[in-house]
């Protein structure tokens, strides 16, 4: 899981420095890291215990994320980016039937965030 953080980090970094458009570079890794999480979430949504059971994220990773839910409330939704819980929390949003506009909303604030703070760095650090 961790690579695949990396590697999309890594490709926004090279096309940035590749001159492509920041923005684009930015909506794009935004878009598939939200649709994804939609994936989760419609799982969580769906699939339930069978999912708990037989799929990552691990039984402790989803148990931590739904403390952090419950704790925090839904602006958990803004730390699925971080890698190791963000896929157990979008999918404890969808086994607690969060409304699909609330979990959207949020979710792709926080992976936006992320993507542009690294755009963001890689122009300030690359000039």
């Amino acid at each position: 899981m961790m690579t695949n953080y990396l590697m999309v980090e890594t490709l926004v970094v090279a096309l940035i420095y590749q001159g492509f458009s920041t923005f684009t570079v930015i909506m794009v890794a935004t878009l598939g890291n939200y649709f994804g999480s939609c994936t989760t979430y419609y799982l969580g949504l769906k699939g339930g215990p069978v999912l708990e059971k037989h799929l990552s994220p691990s039984p402790k990773q989803l148990e931590k994320s739904e403390r952090l839910f419950k704790k925090y409330g839904i602006y958990t939704l803004l730390f699925t980016w971080v890698p190791g819980i963000g896929d157990a929390i979008t999918m404890v949003a969808g086994l607690t039937q969060l409304p699909f506009r609330s979990f959207s909303i949020l979710v792709f604030l926080g992976k936006f965030g992320r993507y542009f703070a690294i755009a963001y760095l890689t122009a300030f650090f690359g000039s």
